[in-house]
């Protein structure tokens, strides 16, 4: 199967009904030619691995997550597993600064790489969500961003870290690394993967599908709360 790739430098109109297609039929598509610069990508990713680098002494001084904060657990056969560390910070501006004090040494270089991501995927998942309230034909074609462009919506940032396998090819059910077989309970998930792979996406027809990583794109996953809305 073929995963769905949506072109963001296409014309307006053809591209609200790619986008709107794509949700209806796969619930997750690919995003190329998006606007989030590489130095933006960059910047973040290295301040994320300087803190994942750090030793579990200190990485724990910024948990547990409460739902904020660092977190190494597992949560069950359907949930995370292995040895999986993440970050999980809130969009506010103020919030990730003040969340930086505990989780960088320079607070104000891991906030502003942050929070210059966030901006950069956020106008990214605004620009989809017009682009769906547009092929819906909705009245006011803001009304669905509108839920996300407010920095005191609830929506989260959330890190990753995978550390490597201390005994590679010697996988079974009970080491596997990463997440189990779930949905987003959110509008929109905006996921961008590095060069590892392992993603993989439901299809209608009861199947499991891998899904090829690409560092220079974004994968975008229709959340519960957007599929019960219409």
């Amino acid at each position: 199967m073929r995963i769905p790739t949506i072109d963001l430098s296409m014309h307006r109109s053809e591209l609200s009904k790619h986008v709107v297609k794509a949700c209806e039929e796969y619930g997750f598509f690919k995003v190329v030619n998006h606007s989030v610069p590489k130095n933006v990508i960059l910047r973040m990713e290295e301040e994320s691995a300087e803190f994942f680098a750090k030793p579990s002494s200190e990485k724990c001084q910024v948990g547990p997550a409460t739902p904020f904060g660092y977190g190494c657990r597992n949560i069950g056969l359907n949930g995370d597993m292995g040895n999986l560390e993440y970050l999980l910070l809130h969009t506010n501006p103020l919030s990730i600064f003040e969340g930086s004090k505990t989780i960088a040494n320079d607070a104000n270089k891991f906030s502003c790489a942050v929070n210059d991501y966030i901006k950069a995927a956020r106008e990214v998942a605004a620009e989809i969500l017009d682009l769906v309230a547009e092929g819906l034909c909705v009245p006011d074609k803001f009304s669905l961003s509108k839920l996300i462009t407010d920095f005191n919506s609830d929506s989260v940032f959330r890190i990753n870290h995978y550390p490597p396998l201390k005994q590679k090819n010697q996988l079974s059910k009970h080491n596997n690394i990463g997440f189990g077989e779930h949905s987003d309970p959110q509008i929109l998930t905006i996921l961008r993967s590095n060069n590892v792979s392992g993603l993989q996406i439901y299809n209608r027809n009861g199947f499991w599908i891998p899904v090829t990583s690409d560092p220079n794109a974004f994968f975008v996953i229709v959340g519960d709360s957007l599929q019960v809305s219409f």
